[in-house]
């Protein structure tokens, strides 16, 4: 990854991925359609081609928690190697009694997107309106530390913590808001959800639900002008139908699985990124299920898989196994946890613990027949290959995995008894991620804890690696999470995936982040779309 340039305006930025507008697709220019010679105009609008859409642009109800928006601007951001930069602040912040109180100095000069100066009140109004029990947003207990957020004049803002939390800096990219616009609204319903208004380089000038968003530059941004003047996300769900619009020229570039991004590979007026990433594929094992509910049942299934089979055959080796929820190179992770296939421990498990084999080879116990069904998302190619491949192993075992494409629709509200292949993954502290993954006090609160997970030690631990300063303390707290997860499952963790994109190779500056579980839309080699210049 190579470091992004200083503007004089403005400093590192980061944010993953959102977008611009242009008027519709086929207005847009395609790769090597319609351009000077320089390239300059076509590459002034881009056409990216994505899988999914969020559910709202607000900041208050979790959209760009991460940092991932080009719409909004958090007091800090991260650079390419994820490094935090300043932003709407001036500097990174003034840390006192004893890591309790963060003090940020805002920018001078900056406006929203309807040229109405930023203030301290628009920062302090958005903390406060995420903390509020009464706004819908599911996040809100990653600013759990936060006791108070108040202004000191228009300029200054002040974080009083209830506990020193080590990683708070990092939470400050949340996007801000205009107090102005947002204020006039409910938090949860008003129209500020889909027509935002924030200081980013782009805003939203079009968002066809379930087609296409579409951005323009902003007129009153307070860093550099864009060289790319728009900029649309098309939303295909299809991984093939993807492919085969990038291919036709239709779109400039798009997040693809690695079996299609490798048809690619020769194509001289296109490139492929690679991006590592935090993010997972697991099957969550609702403790509530009647079969997954078994511990027996839960620890065979981690015996019975084979991941360094599907890092090989589905993800073409962009990936690695998954031993847990952190991947194997990260500093956090504990080493010797690794657990090989073994398939005859499965069975001795199962034996164990009364499963003995039935009818159709499938295990049953007390009348109970060893099966469950597992649901995933309908369109996506990489995990409908995950959960059959997991059904297979599984059925060598004596369980049955009965697999089942469906929406989110019919999917949520069957978290807490069925299973389901999911992807997740968090960049950065292991709070971040963990802690909502985990938590027995977040189980049912939208798609955190989705497997309904409660184990006591578990909880202790992650209330420790919130809580604690000492690094070596907090090691230990996540080193003994880790560990229960061996032990106790609620998750058979299956590989850690690498992301691929393909785009025309019309630009310079891009780059890619260590990415987390949300990407396409939320992150990309588009995340620095605002410093891409054309080729010349």
């Amino acid at each position: 990854m190579t470091a992004r340039r200083i503007h004089r305006t403005r400093p590192l930025r980061s944010a993953a991925a959102a977008a611009a507008f242009v008027a519709g697709v086929s207005a847009c220019s395609a790769p090597g359609d319609g351009g000077t010679d320089d390239g300059g105009e076509a590459a002034e609008s881009v056409v990216i081609g994505v899988g999914s859409e969020p559910d709202t642009l607000s900041p208050l109800l979790g959209y760009g928690k991460d940092g991932n928006s080009k719409i909004f601007d958090g007091l800090l951001a991260r650079d390419t190697d994820l490094k935090l930069e300043p932003a709407l602040a001036t500097a990174l912040p003034e840390i006192a009694d004893g890591g309790r109180t963060y003090t940020y100095t805002l920018r001078d000069g900056v406006k929203f997107s309807d040229g109405e100066p930023l203030t301290s009140a628009d920062v302090v109004y958005t903390y406060r309106t995420v903390l509020d029990e009464k706004t819908n947003n599911t996040a809100r207990s990653e600013l759990d530390a936060v006791q108070n957020v108040r202004a000191d004049g228009d300029d200054t803002v002040v974080f009083t913590l209830k506990y020193p939390y080590a990683p708070f800096a990092d939470r400050t990219v949340l996007p801000i808001v205009p107090e102005h616009v947002a204020g006039r609204q409910d938090p949860n319903t008003g129209e500020f959800n889909t027509e935002p208004v924030g200081t980013g380089p782009y805003v939203l000038t079009h968002w066809s639900k379930g087609e296409k968003l579409g951005f323009k530059a902003n007129p009153h941004y307070w860093g550099d002008r864009p060289a790319v003047k728009s900029f649309t996300m098309a939303v295909i769900a299809d991984d093939n139908v993807r492919a085969t619009r990038l291919r036709s020229g239709d779109l400039d570039g798009a997040v693809l699985p690695p079996n299609l991004a490798a048809t690619f590979e020769k194509d001289d007026g296109r490139r492929t990124y690679r991006a590592r990433s935090y993010d997972f594929r697991a099957v969550t094992l609702p403790t509530g299920g009647k079969v997954t509910g078994d511990r027996a049942i839960r620890r065979a299934l981690d015996a019975a898989v084979d991941r360094q089979a599907m890092v090989d055959k589905i993800l073409d080796g962009a990936g690695r196994p998954a031993y847990g929820p952190l991947p194997v190179d990260d500093p956090w992770y504990r080493r010797g946890i690794e657990r090989p296939h073994d398939l005859a421990g499965a069975k001795r498990i199962l034996d164990g613990a009364g499963w003995k084999p039935g009818s159709g080879g499938v295990r049953a116990k007390d009348g109970q027949r060893a099966s469950f069904t597992l649901y995933y998302p309908s369109g996506d190619k990489v995990r409908q290959d995950h959960a059959l491949a997991y059904a297979s192993d599984a059925k060598k075992a004596g369980i049955e995995v009965k697999v089942e494409g469906a929406t989110w629709e019919v999917i949520e509200p069957r978290l807490s008894t069925d299973a389901v292949l999911a992807g997740l993954g968090s960049v950065g502290d292991p709070d971040f991620g963990l802690y909502t993954l985990l938590h027995s006090s977040l189980a049912g609160d939208g798609f955190n804890n989705m497997a309904h997970y409660a184990n006591p030690a578990v909880d202790e631990a992650l209330d420790t690696g919130r809580r604690g300063q000492d690094p070596s303390e907090r090691a230990a707290a996540y080193d003994r999470i880790q560990q229960a997860l061996v032990e106790d499952p609620g998750y058979t963790f299956l590989t850690h995936i690498d992301h691929l994109y393909v785009l025309a190779d019309r630009w310079d500056a891009l780059t890619t982040q260590l990415e987390p579980h949300e990407h396409g839309f939320a992150s990309g080699p588009w995340w620095n779309i605002e410093d891409w210049q054309p080729k010349k």
